[in-house]
């Protein structure tokens, strides 16, 4: 089943009593509670990411760990989320941050889908806009462990070595030549890189499975590869893991990314192509 569900579509699986969720999240606006209020998908949640799908800690656990499965169960059940739910996120920015809440839920056990364009598909395809906000009755849903397929620092640097570590932030940070938000530029020895931009359509949804397959041969990646993803603080690489979901190949992912990686004390740096 694919991880995406699309505008037109999105209406059938609300009748149906699909959970909504919505996540909008950008680096230079971390809350975006009042644009939601502005207006949103009829009977969307509002999920904050900074407190609900990521934790905080010191600077060698990385910009955003992953929470414990404890943290997002309390989350899910505030979103009125039970067993059994289908669930919809989506957020207003290409997809990283319903990525985010993509991979947490699907890897606790929930039927969870990210509404392929976002927010501006929604808009584009005419679908109905609520505000205000939306509080549902508490739910009861019971989470598995969402910390599945997610690698240690140690782990992500033997990867290489096994498969495809995939460093999907822009090519100069990857080269080392720019790195504006961690304190050192370079990657992890071993990586290649697949930026997670070249999986949009002109338009803001993902490519299709085969575009999307033949850009990650490109890499060396085929559907019996064993590939793990980071980035700068593993919301980007959750976009692309979910990229490589859309296109029938299953990822691990590196959630401390480059930010643990380079707030780690002796962690070699590789540099260049």
């Amino acid at each position: 089943m694919s991880p995406l569900v699309s505008a037109s579509d999105l209406p059938d699986l609300i009748d149906d009593g699909a959970r909504i969720l919505d996540v909008r999240f950008r680096l230079e606006k971390p809350n975006g509670e009042d644009d939601y209020r502005a207006g949103h998908i009829p009977g969307a949640v509002y999920v904050e990411l900074e407190t609900e799908l990521s934790t905080h800690g010191r600077p060698d656990e990385g910009r955003h760990p992953l929470p414990d499965t404890a943290t997002v169960q309390a989350a899910a059940r505030r979103w009125g989320l039970n067993d059994g739910d289908i669930v919809v996120v989506y957020d207003d920015y290409r997809g990283l941050a319903a990525a985010r809440a993509w991979w947490l839920l699907s890897h606790g056990g929930v039927d969870v889908r990210v509404l392929d364009g976002g927010w501006k598909a929604w808009q584009a395809a005419g679908g109905a806009v609520e505000t205000g906000e939306v509080t549902p009755e508490p739910g009861s849903v019971v989470l598995e462990d969402v910390s599945g397929d997610s690698l240690t620092i140690d782990e992500a640097a033997a990867f290489p070595a096994s498969g495809v570590l995939l460093d999907v932030r822009a090519p100069e940070r990857f080269r080392g030549e720019t790195e504006p938000l961690d304190p050192i530029a370079g990657h992890i020895p071993g990586a290649v890189n697949l930026p997670t931009t070249v999986h949009f359509a002109a338009d803001g949804t993902l490519l299709g499975p085969d575009e999307l397959r033949a850009g990650f041969a490109g890499v060396g990646i085929g559907s019996e590869t064993a590939v793990a993803a980071y980035c700068g603080s593993g919301l980007t690489a959750a976009h692309s893991a979910l990229a490589l979901a859309a296109a029938g190949i299953p990822a691990k992912l590196f959630h401390g990314s480059w930010s643990q990686w380079s707030n780690t004390p002796g962690r070699p740096v590789a540099t260049g192509d």
